[in-house]
C-alpha cells in the first residue's frame, strides 16, 4: 500500500497505448453443487491507458466474476492478469493501492456523513490529513457532493450514494477506476448525472474506465471499446459503430404502392444488397451494413426501373442486435435465461468467496 502524498496522475498523448490492463487465459472455475462449473473461460485482452472499456454481457455472463479477478478480490483458477503494471497473484496489495473499484452495492457506512467517510477512505490508503482533506474536497466539489457532504449516507438518494462510491473508488486517485453496474436501480436523471461526472473525471485526469453494464445505451454512446462476454467468454471486442455495422447492419425498409411493384422491386433488392429479404404485403425489408448508404442508392435504382417507393426508412442496429447476430438470443432473453444457467450459480459462489476472503475465511 502506497503512503504519503498522492499524485494526481494527469493523461497525455503519449500514454495512450501503454497497457494498462493485460490478460492471457485468465479462467475462474468454481465447484457448484459438486460440479464444476466455468464462470469465466480463457480471458485474454489488453486494455490502453485512457480508454473507457464496457464490458457487455446478460446476468450470469461472467463480468462480475472477471472484475473480482482483475481487482484481486478472488484468485483466478488458471491464467495470468496484469493490472496497472502489476501481476494480480504476485502482487495483489500493489495492485490494490492503484486502482479504484466501486462494486455493485453502496460501499459508504450508513451511519458515517460524506465527508468523513472520504477521510476514513483516504486514511486507509495511507494518505495524510492535508492530502486527504484537500482530495476530498476536490472531489466533493467535482462530483457535486457539497449539498449533502454532512449528511449520512443511509439518508442519501440512490443518485447519491452511487456518486459518493465513485468517490470512494477515486479518493486515492487511482489511475485506473472499476465500475460494477455503475447505474443499476437509477432512475433515467440520476444515471445521466452520474455519467455527466464520470465523464468530466476522466476527461479532467484521464483515468482509465473499465465497466461493466447490461444497458445497452450506456455502452452504445459513451464507451470507446465493447466487449461482450456471453457464457463466461468474450464473442466480440471492438468499438460499438464496428460492431453494429460488421456483426448487425442497419435494417432497411421499402413500402410500394401495390404487390406487382413490390415484386419487380425484389430482384433489385437482392442484386444490390445480397442478403435475405423479408416482405410484409407491399413492403419488402433487408439487413445491411452501412444502409444509410445503401438506402439511396436503392432508391435510385428502383426509379430508374421504373418503380415507385411509397417510403424508405432506415434503422440503425443497437447492441442488442449485435449479441443476437452472434448468439442467436438478445440479451434480455439471455438474462432471463440466467437464472437457469451454471455461470448464475458460479457468480453467486463467487459472492460468497469474496465475503469469505475479506473476513478471513479463505
Amino acid at each position: 500500500m502506497r503512503t504519503g502524498s498522492v499524485r494526481i496522475i494527469f493523461y497525455s498523448a503519449f500514454m495512450a497505448h501503454e497497457p494498462i490492463i493485460e490478460t492471457e487465459g485468465l479462467s475462474k472455475v468454481f465447484t457448484v453443487k459438486k460440479a464444476q462449473v466455468a464462470a469465466v473461460s480463457d480471458l485474454t485482452f489488453t486494455a490502453a491507458r485512457g480508454e473507457l472499456v464496457a464490458f457487455l454481457g446478460p446476468n450470469g455472463a461472467g463480468k462480475s466474476t472477471s472484475l473480482r479477478m482483475l481487482t484481486t478480490l478472488i484468485l483466478p483458477t488458471s491464467g495470468t492478469a496484469s493490472v496497472v503494471g502489476h501481476d494480480i497473484r504476485r502482487d495483489p496489495a500493489e495492485v490494490r493501492a492503484r486502482i479504484g473499484y466501486v462494486g455493485q452495492l453502496t460501499s459508504g457506512s450508513f451511519a458515517q456523513r460524506v465527508r468523513d467517510e472520504l477521510l476514513s477512505q483516504g486514511k486507509f490508503y495511507g494518505m495524510g490529513k492535508r492530502d486527504s482533506i484537500r482530495r476530498a474536497d476536490e472531489l466533493i466539489e467535482s462530483l457535486d457532493l457539497g449539498s449533502f457532504a454532512g449528511r449520512a449516507v443511509q439518508q442519501l438518494s440512490g443518485g447519491q450514494k452511487r456518486r459518493l462510491d465513485v468517490a470512494l473508488g477515486l479518493m486515492h486517485a487511482p489511475p485506473l477506476l472499476f465500475l460494477d453496474e455503475p447505474s443499476t436501480g437509477l432512475d433515467p436523471q440520476s444515471r445521466a448525472n452520474l455519467w455527466d461526472h464520470i465523464l468530466e473525471l476522466r476527461r479532467q485526469h484521464g483515468t482509465t474506465v473499465f465497466l461493466t453494464t447490461h444497458y445497452l445505451e450506456e455502452a452504445d454512446r459513451y464507451a470507446e471499446r465493447v466487449m461482450i462476454m456471453d457464457k463466461g467468454r468474450i464473442i466480440a471486442d471492438d468499438n460499438a459503430a464496428a460492431l453494429k455495422s460488421n456483426l448487425a447492419g442497419d435494417v432497411l425498409t421499402f413500402g410500394f404502392t401495390d404487390l406487382e411493384q413490390a415484386s419487380r422491386a425484389r430482384p433489385i433488392l437482392n442484386s444490390l444488397a445480397q442478403t435475405e429479404i423479408s416482405d410484409a404485403n407491399t413492403s419488402l425489408s433487408l439487413t445491411a451494413p452501412n444502409g444509410d448508404r445503401l438506402l439511396p442508392v436503392i432508391v435510385r435504382e428502383l426509379d430508374a426501373a421504373g418503380i415507385t417507393v411509397h417510403s424508405a426508412t432506415g434503422v440503425p442496429p443497437t447492441l442488442d442486435d449485435v449479441f443476437l447476430a452472434l448468439t442467436g438470443r438478445t440479451l434480455r432473453e439471455a438474462g432471463e435465461g440466467a437464472g437457469t444457467d451454471a455461470e448464475t450459480d458460479a457468480d453467486t459462489e463467487a459472492t460468497a468467496s469474496v465475503a469469505a476472503e475479506k473476513t478471513g475465511v479463505l
